[in-house]
């Protein structure tokens, strides 16, 4: 019979400490175990049951029951036998168990909804020395410090035996993949120790931009952004009533592996800055969206610069550009940059806004002007 480990402390992020989460460690037997097999343990859906789980939609939550796909989802991962793995946003735990199932050395858990701790706490019963369990915000949490650094390889080794897996909320998934793609970029954060693999799932919509080729019509900025820095393979298809509650879309399990050497070699900034202009304007001509990136002042000109140099055609659209094309763009921009720094901080949006003040500014003064004219 298991019993909740009612005394074992979770803390939790609070304000004053501007939400720096402190790991609760749940290593009752130390020691490595040969061969590891969950003891008997009640169904994902009566521990919802047990805690008067819902899942909640302001946080985008669905659960995934079904061991066997928790199981398909988990061998993308590759061989996990003595890894160490980190699971985001665990929930009442389905993934969790055959993580554990894997195999696994340890197992750290992210889960910022307190209401899922105390079943949580049961699968590290069950799992003695193996799982440690924080209370907190993946977008918050500290991963350079996640992992023992006996783990750490070089960035040309192989990816070292730390993996991150996750049923992403639909509401952090896009925001959290573009950071991590920038700690790929820096080789910080969860990639201190190496290229640390990832396998995530997302809105099935979001998976095809995020491995669509050129000339797809999901072609798009985060094709562009993964492609150039991991080897992003759509693993398969959860269909949407697997889930509880089931959402209106399918879901799909997407690995990543980061490449050794970056298909574009420029900083993570100027790269995001170059093609988010580009698809600025997705269904027009990419010399469109390219003008974005210089002020109105000598637009015309140092665009036609900037595409004769990196030699693309003005005429193609903004998803037929290969990553050939966007990489000879952004060393392009990199140059004419290093030639006026100032032109890397130019932002569009706000020089427009600027001009839009501007111009109700002088809307708003012309009608008062009329007025007292009228009045002599």
């Amino acid at each position: 019979m298991l019993l909740l480990t009612l005394g074992v402390p979770i803390f939790t992020s609070t304000e004053k400490s501007r939400r720096k989460e402190q790991e609760c460690c749940l290593m009752a037997v130390p020691g490595k175990v040969a061969a590891f097999r969950l003891p008997p343990l009640p169904k994902v859906g009566e521990i919802i049951k047990l805690f008067r789980l819902k899942a909640q939609k302001q946080l985008s939550q669905n659960f995934l029951l079904d061991l066997r796909l928790t199981d398909k989802l988990v061998r993308q991962a590759g061989e996990l036998k003595n890894a160490y793995v980190c699971e985001v946003g665990p929930g009442p735990g389905g993934i969790t168990r055959s993580i554990l199932s894997a195999g696994v050395e340890q197992l750290l858990l992210i889960e910022k909804d307190i209401r899922f701790i105390p079943g949580l706490k049961m699968l590290s019963e069950a799992a003695p020395g193996k799982v440690r369990i924080v209370h907190g915000d993946i977008l918050t949490y500290n991963m350079e410090k996640a992992f023992p650094n006996h783990l750490k390889k070089n960035w040309e080794d192989e990816p070292p035996d730390i993996h991150i897996i996750g049923n992403l909320p639909f509401s952090v998934s896009t925001p959290l993949i573009i950071r991590w793609l920038e700690n790929v970029s820096k080789k910080d954060g969860p990639f201190i120790y190496g290229r640390t693999q990832m396998t995530l799932t997302f809105q099935k919509e979001v998976a095809e931009r995020l491995t669509a080729n050129p000339g797809g019509k999901q072609r798009s900025r985060l094709s562009i952004m993964s492609q150039h820095l991991c080897s992003v393979e759509n693993c398969f298809i959860i269909p949407g009533q697997a889930f509880v509650p089931q959402p209106e879309v399918d879901v799909a399990v997407v690995h990543f592996t980061p490449l050794v050497q970056p298909k574009i070699q420029q900083p993570f900034k100027l790269v995001e800055k170059v093609v988010r202009s580009v698809f600025q304007f997705r269904r027009k001509y990419c010399f469109r969206g390219i003008e974005t990136l210089f002020p109105e002042s000598g637009r015309l000109k140092r665009t036609e610069q900037l595409m004769m140099t990196a030699n693309v055609d003005p005429t193609l659209r903004p998803s037929q550009l290969s990553m050939s094309q966007f990489r000879n763009l952004c060393n392009t921009y990199r140059k004419m940059c290093d030639e006026d720094p100032g032109l890397f901080v130019y932002n569009y949006r706000e020089e427009l806004r600027l001009k839009k003040r501007a111009h109700l500014l002088i809307s708003n003064s012309q009608p008062e002007e009329t007025e007292e004219e009228n009045q002599f």
